[in-house]
């Protein structure tokens, strides 16, 4: 008798059938591998190694908009070895909500120099997000790789500096209630929790950029970023450019030295400090510089005193030199502060503060000496600020800026 064999396909095999099944299942279930992807010539997708790699924009990097409706994206990249040597063409992609409604999505080419697998180009954009974008390689109008950076803003960017209540010296930490408000620290961008990434001083306590921030978001509805530098306990004397006379040891000594001549004189690491960040920034790369300092110039020990003349004069060095640093006339906001608990204020430092605001070398900051030991740490008897401090003085540097934007942005 003969035996016969049955043998069903796999495809009709109902235990290979279930197996395929299943592992399909877990392989959907884990989600993407990474915002990478290569893309063989069958079609499917593959996770690449780093297929596209960006240099621009970050993740979560905010882009200072032009004009109130108007701003663009940088990008700058490079396509791996084996995408570069198929890949014909790249483009790119944004994706999100403007100001005015949904973005088109529409793709556009980048300049490409296959030599060197590299790209660049720009995004013309509403201000607004987080956007996504997509960047894409194609040969012969099929995507080869592809990658996606899925936080970028456009919107406005400050730096910040100055001594330590421009630093994390508050008592409590704060965290930006919208999400909407990030820091940039010279290598990435991140949500603008304390403490704030960028200081010169390493302080890891509480600051006023997240309650700056938000008020900002709330009130333009854009994305903000913010590049803290400041350090704290310093003299405007240790921001001046390497070799400035500084005339009068500061309190607090680092960032002095003696040059050849036996002259005190700033060493310029805390001004180089700040206009790294700026440069990293560009050229109308940010809206403003935001100056708190003051504390530790008015009011100290007779051996370590200036004049508020000599501030002045110093003040108006620093924001000049930093201009021509930067290669454009940045707008620069001065608080006053000279605030100290057994000595509220300054007349004679607010009023070197206020002459710069006069002279129109910078804009009007806010007044926190008028923040009591209500606002204080260690029950008011400190300088730096307490939870409640901390709130109400982003809130103050909030509505200054506003008074400046609602004019430009008209």
């Amino acid at each position: 008798m003969r035996t016969i064999r049955h043998s069903l396909p796999l495809s009709r095999c109902p235990i290979q059938r279930l197996c395929v099944f299943l592992a399909f299942l877990a392989i959907a279930s884990a989600g993407p591998l990474c915002a990478q992807t290569a893309i063989d010539s069958s079609g499917s997708d593959a996770v690449g190694e780093a297929a596209i790699s960006l240099t621009s924009p970050l993740d979560y990097q905010v882009f200072q908009r032009s004009a109130l409706m108007k701003g663009k994206v940088e990008i700058r990249g490079q396509v791996n070895a084996s995408a570069g040597r198929v890949a014909d063409r790249i483009e790119a992609r944004l994706t999100g909500t403007s100001l005015n409604g949904p973005l088109p999505g529409q793709w556009v080419r980048l300049a490409f120099h296959k030599a060197t697998s590299a790209f660049r180009g720009s995004l013309a954009t509403i201000p607004g997000g987080f956007y996504s974008l997509e960047v894409r390689a194609l040969r012969a109008q099929q995507p080869v790789a592809q990658t996606t950076v899925p936080h970028v803003g456009v919107g406005e960017v400050f730096v910040v500096s100055g001594q330590s209540n421009s630093t994390n010296y508050g008592e409590v930490r704060q965290v930006t209630a919208t999400r909407m408000v990030v820091a940039f620290d010279g290598t990435s961008w991140r949500i603008a929790d304390d403490p704030q990434p960028g200081v010169q001083d390493h302080s890891s306590k509480g600051s006023f950029i997240p309650a700056f921030g938000d008020a900002l978001y709330r009130r333009y509805h854009v994305p903000i970023g913010v590049a803290s530098v400041g350090h704290g306990s310093t003299s405007v004397r240790q921001w001046l450019p390497a070799g400035d006379p500084v005339y009068v040891m500061p309190t607090m000594t680092r960032f002095v030295i003696h040059d050849a001549h036996n002259r005190l004189v700033s060493d310029g690491t805390l001004f180089n400090g700040m206009m790294a960040r700026i440069h990293q920034l560009g050229k109308r790369g940010f809206r403003a510089l935001l100056w708190h300092q003051g504390e530790s110039d008015a009011n100290q020990p007779p051996a370590h005193q200036i004049s508020a003349e000599l501030y002045r004069k110093m003040m108006i060095e620093l924001i000049q030199a930093s201009r021509k640093d930067a290669g454009w006339n940045f707008p620069w906001f001065v608080a006053e502060a000279t605030y100290h608990p057994n000595q509220p204020s300054s007349p004679p430092f607010q009023q070197a503060q206020r002459s710069l605001w006069r002279k129109g070398l910078a804009y009007e900051g806010p007044d926190t000496d008028t923040l009591g030991p209500e606002y204080r740490q260690n029950h008011g008897q400190g300088v730096h600020f307490n939870n409640q401090g901390l709130r109400k003085h982003g809130e103050m540097w909030a509505q200054a800026v506003e008074v400046y934007l609602d004019e430009v942005l008209r």
